[in-house]
């Protein structure tokens, strides 16, 4: 540039203070303040400087500024740059820096998505280095602190809704309000063990509802459960699952001692590996591992044995859907049946009937216990070749040896009289005939 300070002088480009081609142009006409850097009167050469008495006159204005800055101060200013972690703001001369953090209570993710370059924003200072010539600024110290008021609006217990922001390996934030996060752990996400990694159940922007299991404002901290808020499934196993009732399921994973089996979401039933049935060799067979009969996903049916909600525990079995010679006898015999059968044990007034392999009964016994006694000892017989009897006996109806109204005694074999079956309880009444 040309500049006329009553001769002519030069201004190179590059000390002009401009930023590109257009600036420049527009000091054409202007009076500016420079400095003259190069006098050669012989030469009638001058060369003048604008960009140095700028940058002067800039340092002499932000240590002005500096001085009259105060933390707590609230300003006015405008946006000049977007960078990834937070905008740089003039506030009158000093760019001051308004982080990420502090423009919002609620998680921002990007700058860009709050502010623009040029806009106008209030913000409060919060540091100030003049040393360093730095100061810190922020938006969201000018509007309440939320976690204020949490102590009030949020109790345990109650029902919340949000929306997930962000998801780790160990659970996954829920904002309840802006400033106000929430943690439901990975552990609070499913009553299904299913679950191994929250993106498997939730995803980030996703609006959930969840409970509060516990607020700490000290360390500023809320504890959600999802699988809360859907209810527990164990609450009703003992109506929907009775002791006795068939339940059929899918296999969700074989151990060493037993398999387990999904009856509904949430609840898991376990087969002992003595309580597994392979069809193919009978209900009593010996198995060595469960993955031998069963597979992962075969659809099973069991019956629940046992039933421990508290411990959220269900016991079920496979060999006891099975039918047994117990199960083919009962079916077979109606009361009033006249059956023979060997006594293999007297108690008082109570005794054991072998109606067949596998088949026992039990008989009220009214008779002197000097019987017993003397009749006691005479019980060691051929255990096989009784069987053998007493299976013809008892499916041909063939009559005892035994007369009538003679002593009961162990080892004896006589007619008897069926007075209950029950099929469930897999139990047969007898009297003496």
């Amino acid at each position: 540039m040309t500049v006329d300070v009553g001769v002519r002088a030069f201004m190179p480009a590059s000390r002009t203070g401009t930023r590109d081609a257009a600036e420049l142009e527009k000091l054409v006409g202007q009076e500016v303040r420079c400095r003259i850097t190069k006098l050669d009167v012989a030469e009638e050469d001058v060369v003048v400087d604008r960009r140095a008495v700028l940058e002067e006159e800039q340092q002499a204005n932000k240590e002005r500024r500096y001085s009259e800055l105060k933390e707590g101060d609230i300003l006015t200013g405008s946006v000049r740059s977007l960078t990834a972690y937070g905008a740089f703001v003039d506030i009158g001369g000093v760019d001051a820096l308004l982080h990420i953090s502090d423009l919002s209570w609620s998680r921002v993710n990007k700058p860009e998505d709050v502010l623009a370059v040029g806009q106008e924003v209030e913000v409060k200072v919060l540091k100030i280095d003049a040393d360093k010539q730095r100061v810190s600024v922020g938006m969201k110290q000018l509007l309440p602190q939320p976690w204020d008021t949490v102590a009030e609006k949020y109790k345990t217990g109650e029902r919340v809704r949000g929306v997930v922001t962000r998801v780790t390996d160990f659970g996954a934030f829920v904002e309840l309000e802006p400033g106000v996060e929430g943690l439901i752990h990975l552990s609070e996400m499913s009553w299904a063990k299913k679950a191994k990694r929250p993106t498997d159940v939730v995803k980030p922007g996703e609006s959930v509802e969840a409970v509060i299991l516990g607020v700490d404002t000290a360390q500023r901290r809320i504890s959600l459960g999802l699988k809360q808020a859907l209810g527990d499934p164990w609450a009703e196993v003992a109506q929907k699952f009775p002791i006795g009732s068939v339940v059929q399921g899918p296999v969700t994973s074989l151990a060493k001692f037993g398999a387990f089996v999904q009856l509904s979401e949430g609840v898991e039933g376990m087969i002992h590996i003595g309580d597994i049935a392979d069809e193919k060799r009978g209900p009593e067979s010996r198995i060595q591992h469960p993955q031998d009969v069963l597979k992962l996903g075969q659809v099973v049916r069991a019956m629940v044995l046992e039933m421990d909600a508290e411990k959220r525990r269900i016991r079920l079995g496979q060999k006891q859907l099975v039918p047994t010679s117990l199960d083919e006898f009962i079916a077979e015999h109606k009361v009033g049946d006249q059956v023979t059968g060997r006594i293999v044990d007297v108690s008082g007034t109570m005794g054991k009937v072998e109606l067949g392999e596998g088949i026992q009964a039990t008989c009220h016994i009214e008779q002197s216990s000097t019987a017993e006694e003397e009749k006691k000892g005479e019980g060691n017989a051929d255990l096989s070749s009784l069987s053998s009897m007493l299976q013809a006996r008892w499916k041909g109806q063939a009559p005892s040896n035994e007369p009538k109204g003679a002593a009961i005694t162990v080892g004896q074999v006589r007619s008897f009289k069926i007075v209950k079956l029950n099929a469930e309880a897999k139990q047969i009444e007898v009297t003496p005939v």
